[in-house]
């Protein structure tokens, strides 16, 4: 099984959300992400920068870039 850790980069800071992550979902308010035996959490406004499979990390981030 392949569990995932989230963080959220925000302002140049990297902050852990959740870890072994059984379940993300890209919304309209921001993304959801759940794990066994805790409740979903919502980051508000937040989008997915990059996953790293072999590191097992999904990186967010909720940073307005001019590239978009």
């Amino acid at each position: 099984m392949c569990q995932m850790n989230v963080v959220l980069k925000n302002n140049g800071r990297q902050e852990n959300i959740m870890e072994n992550v059984t379940n993300l979902e890209v919304t309209n308010e921001g993304v959801l992400v759940s794990a066994f035996f805790e409740d979903p959490k919502l980051v508000k406004s937040a989008r997915v920068k990059s996953i790293d499979f072999l590191g097992g990390t999904v990186t967010l981030d909720n940073e307005v870039s001019d590239h978009d």
